[in-house]
């Protein structure tokens, strides 16, 4: 069962994979580059003190850094414990796959640290803000979407990659929410 499961999620990687064409590289490398959510994040903190004042957007900026501490960590972990190729680094799909970057990344990739960080972002914060902006939750989950989604485009994760690293960031959002809501209530600032 297992077996057929990591060849349909192979199968998979190949057709999603090579969907992808030169016109359209530069957009997706610049969707999954790190700095370039940079903008984004200034916004929301900067959003969060409108909001919440000096002393919660700080507390926010610790919880925050200690979510995406704990969700790399808990990549790493798996990673490092599963130790499940890359799909660059796997000899059943690399000669007939698309790399668009020049590097392709560490060896291992279950699961995808970008897609846990961007939905553990996206929840987080649409938890906070979303009775104050309308349509937050709907603009952080298709940008979470799509970092999530650049990383089987440029090459460097299987598609369940990103559904666990979806699904860890989704309940590591949801319990950083909470714990930050509990901090709030149980020491208020």
């Amino acid at each position: 069962m297992l077996e057929e499961l990591v060849q349909l999620d192979k199968t998979l990687f190949l057709q999603l994979n090579n969907l992808g064409t030169p016109i359209w590289d530069s957009f997706w490398l610049f969707i999954t580059n790190k700095v370039n959510s940079i903008p984004l994040y200034v916004i929301l903190l900067f959003v969060s003190y409108k909001q919440l004042g000096l002393k919660k957007t700080l507390l926010l900026l610790v919880t925050v850094g200690i979510m995406i501490g704990v969700t790399d960590q808990l990549a790493n972990f798996f990673k490092y414990g599963v130790q499940r190729l890359r799909p660059c680094h796997d000899t059943e799909v690399n000669s007939l796959m698309r790399l668009v970057k020049s590097y392709c990344g560490g060896k291992y990739g279950y699961f995808s640290a970008h897609a846990a960080n961007s939905f553990a972002v996206a929840i987080f914060f649409t938890n906070l803000l979303r009775s104050k902006i309308k349509y937050i939750a709907v603009f952080l989950l298709i940008w979470a979407a799509m970092v999530a989604y650049s990383r089987v485009y440029i090459g460097v994760h299987f598609p369940l990659d990103i559904l666990t690293g979806t699904g860890i960031g989704l309940f590591l959002g949801w319990l950083f929410t909470k714990l930050y809501i509990f901090a709030l209530q149980k020491f208020p600032i």
